[in-house]
């Protein structure tokens, strides 16, 4: 992926036509977010979009809120290179990721993201979701809306009508059947848009889902009280003639 959302070689005059909303699992106060989804989603960033993009703003520790254990969430890390420091000929060297390690940037500097990317820098997706227009509908319908044939235009990119301009600089970064899901799902296009949208919709609030029990069991509590209340009140007043 050279850009889950953004940089694009066009009229930015052209406004991106708008994402047609779809049915999210954490959308609404009483959302949740599919566990099942979240970690299918980190799948297919770790194997299509970390090529291009960074979570910089997310550690691997932060993953075992998706349902890992102590010992996933390290192996996890150790899949991952971590650049390390400088070696005695002033080469970067590289170790085994920890829990307490952010996720590594794909490149080296801005110039070299520029240099591998035709002059675009990559963005970082860790609040990508929050922070673009339209939030998860429209980082979905970007990912899914290249035509089956789309070729790159000469200082424009490739043709996509949810991109400003209806052009950005990502090429299709979707096949189908190129990834396997442990669990049996079916690695359509669209289920692997949706699930990485899931998983850069958590990664964007990862304390979502704790902030709505906390909300429900508030709302709960004062709805108590306030029944409490009632009562006591006609039991105060219940001896005290009109």
């Amino acid at each position: 992926m050279v850009a889950c959302a953004a940089p694009v070689w066009a009229n930015a005059a052209e406004g991106p036509k708008p994402a047609p909303p779809q049915a999210w699992s954490f959308k609404g106060p009483l959302g949740h977010f599919d566990l099942a989804a979240v970690q299918r989603g980190y799948g297919v960033y770790a194997a299509v979009c970390a090529t291009c993009h960074g979570l910089a703003q997310v550690h691997f520790s932060d993953l075992a809120d998706m349902g890992l254990d102590s010992e996933q969430v390290l192996a996890l890390a150790a899949s991952w290179r971590v650049p390390d420091g400088l070696d005695a000929h002033n080469h970067l060297q590289y170790r085994k990721g920890r829990p307490d390690d952010a996720f590594p940037m794909p490149f080296g500097s801005p110039a070299a993201a520029k240099a591998a990317n035709g002059g675009i820098v990559p963005p970082d997706l860790s609040r990508m979701v929050s922070v673009y227009p339209g939030g998860a509908d429209r980082v979905y319908a970007l990912l899914t809306g290249f035509a089956p044939d789309a070729r790159h235009v000469e200082g424009k990119g490739f043709a996509n009508p949810y991109a400003i301009g209806h052009f950005t600089a990502m090429p299709p970064p979707w096949h189908e059947g190129a990834l396997h899901y442990a669990d049996g799902t079916e690695p359509t296009v669209q289920q692997q848009a949706r699930d990485v949208t899931t998983f850069l919709a958590w990664v964007s609030a990862p304390h979502q889902d704790t902030r709505h029990r906390l909300g429900v069991g508030a709302g709960l509590y004062l709805c108590f009280l306030a029944l409490l209340f009632v009562l006591l009140n006609r039991r105060v007043w219940s001896d005290v003639r009109k």
